[in-house]
């Protein structure tokens, strides 16, 4: 059922994540609210009440952001990505002359580490703060397809991501988080 990753596929991933970083840096969030999975879109407005106020939870983002001196200089994939096969479904094989139904996996899921660094602006001190930030997003795409959408990996935990993709390893580490002021 499993098979190897092609590196393209990878490569999909990384460009796809670093493109979403242009469009955020440029401010443009609403890129990262449509580009959000599916699937953990629909999860995670259920539990805010609805998709209508998720979707004004994430816009407001920005808004926040900006009002508190905040903003994004640069988003960059970092570090090694980790792909994963996800979505077991389906998929007719020729076999001996024949159709023949198999199961596989529908879906890559690729974690992307990202380095992010923001400029913050305080109230009496005229040299900004300069944070960095590494975390990740993840990538997910069905396999005959160059269509990602992602999930932010900031507070997420390997058993969220379990719950929506149950194939997903037990022993599945996720990258690592962290932030640093830049002297």
């Amino acid at each position: 059922m499993a098979e190897p990753i092609p590196p393209q596929a990878i490569a999909g991933a990384v460009e796809a994540v670093t493109k979403l970083g242009d469009e955020v840096v440029q401010g443009r969030f609403h890129v990262a609210i449509e580009r959000m999975n599916p699937l953990w879109k629909e999860r995670t407005a259920a539990r805010m009440g609805g998709m209508e106020k998720l979707e004004k939870q994430l816009a407001g983002v920005a808004a926040q952001m900006v009002q508190q001196g905040v903003s994004m200089i640069s988003f960059k994939p970092q570090g090694e990505p980790r792909a994963y096969e996800v979505s077991p479904g389906k998929k007719i094989v020729r076999e001996n002359g024949r159709d023949v139904e198999r199961m596989a996996f529908t879906k890559w899921m690729v974690l992307v580490p990202t380095v992010t660094r923001y400029r913050i602006m305080q109230q009496g001190n005229p040299r900004p703060l300069v944070i960095e930030s590494t975390g990740f997003q993840v990538a997910i795409s069905d396999k005959e397809k160059n269509d990602w959408t992602f999930i932010d990996g900031s507070g997420l935990k390997p058993g969220d991501l379990r719950s929506v993709f149950i194939t997903l390893p037990q022993d599945m580490e996720l990258p690592r988080i962290g932030r640093r002021e830049i002297r």
